[in-house]
């Protein structure tokens, strides 16, 4: 066997620094892992806990399932968050009125005052990250990235179904 034999040569035009999927990919785990160091460190939560608490502190009250829609986090991923959360009596639970099968999740007064306390971090990092963006270039972004997730939405809707495995880093 020749020693290049293995080695495959990439399709051509093919650069994976131009790929836009990978581009989002790794723009958002240095993002992610910058902010979540920020609220990791002082409060003690992990990335998909934030996620959670963030996503109720908006829309609440949810189901896990809403929560999975809202973040296009798997179940278990969500799962775990959500139990931690409790745990820690940051989130609470109530059977739904009209489905009983199901629990509607809500910050308790502590989660309320945790995530309160974090949203103001966020924003100054999220100002710090695009500080270097004029007024029109953040509008643009804004445009474009709801137009993205709208697009990756109508492209792929089990990507955000709750019950499809979480498809990983791309």
């Amino acid at each position: 066997m020749k020693p290049n034999a293995r080695a495959k040569k990439p399709a051509r035009g093919f650069a994976l620094e131009r790929f836009v999927p990978y581009r989002l990919s790794v723009l958002t785990n240095i993002v992610s892992r910058t902010f979540g160091r920020l609220y990791g460190e002082r409060f003690g939560l992990s990335i998909p806990e934030w996620r959670v608490m963030a996503v109720l502190g908006r829309f609440a009250p949810l189901s896990a399932s809403d929560v999975c829609t809202r973040t296009a986090m798997d179940k278990v991923r969500v799962s775990r968050a959500v139990e931690k959360l409790r745990r820690s009596s940051l989130v609470e639970h109530a059977v739904d009125a009209r489905d009983r099968r199901r629990s509607r999740l809500r910050l308790s007064a502590a989660g309320q005052r945790m995530h309160d306390a974090i949203v103001p971090m966020g924003l100054a990092a999220e100002a710090l990250l695009l500080d270097g963006l004029s007024a029109a270039e953040k509008r643009t972004l804004e445009r474009l990235l709801t137009r993205l997730t709208e697009r990756a939405m109508a492209i792929a809707p089990a990507a955000l179904d709750p019950s499809s495995p979480d498809p990983g880093d791309t």
